[in-house]
């Protein structure tokens, strides 16, 4: 919210400034537990049904498919209305009033395709709504992360790099004279950190589940490759919660006795039957953040399916395995500079926001692509808040 001016982040959690977008539907407890007391539950290991991304869901068909959580027939856009109501209540006991009025971030495109790209936008503003918003703005996230990092120099460019869970958000702005910033042009790729998890996972983790290797036929001589399918889904944040189920389960059994290594599909079976996928995608982001650190080297701990199962990930892994999305990333940018008109030795400064903005590739990069510019770390979770917060004062 703003205060005498300046953004002030509510606590929404004791301590804390940041709430985790995590959703934990607890079967014993009958009750929905949010942000670090669902990953708690999750961790913990207790029955229910934990989700995290569901922002990724907006805009498609998923979205409003009717599912049973809790003997309860919901929507998705219902759950995360749910979440919504609840930072909408935490905010209203933290300034002593009710909330009603928000101005909203969203990234540039939450989908390439413009059709697409409304319904998603439609889909979270009937999210808001049912949460008991009602008013509403929305504004481009890295446009909001430009407001709070400030103008500089007047006349200088600054580039805004907000690389999120889900995308990777761009734009360029000027200092203006008179104070503020005005700006330039705006883009944005659905590319974050939920891709770099996916794909780490599968490179480094599926295998050890049987991604990558060969079925005997059921029926005659002759083997067939093991179907990536599953794999897919459960190295997808947005999609582990759905994959548990008598079918997948018995398909994984299957596998496991076809397989010419069962001992890897046997892993697989594993996972569903206890339910172990978020653990498996929190190790993995657990093991990124670790190898793009200083001593460059990280852990998948995969104990929690077998005892002693860590594969080694190391910094040079992140470079390969990720590089692929580094130069999607510089394309786009490249596409938010040709926007503007400007050539990269015109950008000034360069800020990033987000988390996923720390890892190192996507570093290197830009560094490369902007040789002269001044190089910023913003506040890299509450800096489009700020922004909103700032936006607040515009009418």
């Amino acid at each position: 919210m703003l205060r005498d001016g300046r953004p002030e982040v509510l606590q929404l959690e004791p301590g804390r400034a940041v709430l985790p977008t995590a959703i934990f539907l607890d079967y014993a407890a009958r009750a929905t537990h949010y942000g670090s007391d669902a990953v708690a539950a999750m961790i913990e290991g207790r029955r229910g049904r934990f989700m995290r991304a569901l922002k990724s869901i907006l805009g498609t068909p998923l979205a409003r498919e009717r599912r049973t959580f809790l003997n309860e027939r919901l929507t998705l856009l219902e759950i995360i209305a749910r979440f919504l109501a609840e930072v909408r209540a935490r905010a209203g006991a933290a300034i002593g009033g009710e909330v009603t009025g928000v101005v909203a971030g969203r990234p540039v495109h939450f989908h390439p395709n413009a059709a697409r790209d409304a319904r998603a936008e439609a889909d979270l503003a009937e999210c808001y709504a049912m949460a008991g918003f009602t008013s509403l703005r929305f504004l481009p996230e890295p446009e909001a992360a430009a407001l709070a990092a400030g103008p500089g120099p007047a006349g200088e460019v600054g580039l805004i790099v907000d690389i999120g869970g889900g995308t990777s958000d761009f734009t360029l702005f000027r200092a203006a004279a008179q104070g503020g910033i005005d700006v330039l042009a705006s883009h944005g790729v659905r590319i974050g950190g939920t891709d770099f998890d996916r794909a780490l996972s599968l490179q480094h983790v599926m295998p050890l589940f049987g991604l990558g290797g060969e079925l005997r036929n059921e029926i005659g001589p002759g083997r067939h490759d093991v179907p990536r399918a599953m794999f897919v889904e459960l190295a997808s944040w947005e999609k582990i919660a759905f994959i548990y189920g008598p079918d997948n389960l018995r398909a994984a059994k299957l596998m496991a006795r076809q397989a010419v290594t069962p001992e890897r599909l046997r892993r697989l079976v594993t996972v569903l039957e206890m339910e172990q996928g978020h653990e498996v995608a929190f190790a993995v982001e657990a093991a990124k953040i670790a190898a793009n650190g200083g001593a460059g080297v990280g852990r998948i701990d995969l104990g929690m399916v077998e005892r002693g199962l860590a594969p080694v990930l190391t910094g040079d892994d992140l470079m390969t395995g990720l590089w692929p999305f580094a130069e999607k990333i510089g394309e786009a940018v490249g596409v938010t500079l040709a926007r503007a008109g400007l050539p990269p030795a015109q950008v000034g400064r360069v800020i990033f926001v987000g988390g996923s903005s720390l890892v190192t590739v996507i570093d290197r990069l830009l560094r490369a692509t902007f040789p002269a510019a001044r190089f910023e770390t913003a506040e890299v979770f509450t800096a489009v808040v700020d922004g909103l917060a700032l936006a607040t004062a515009e009418r």
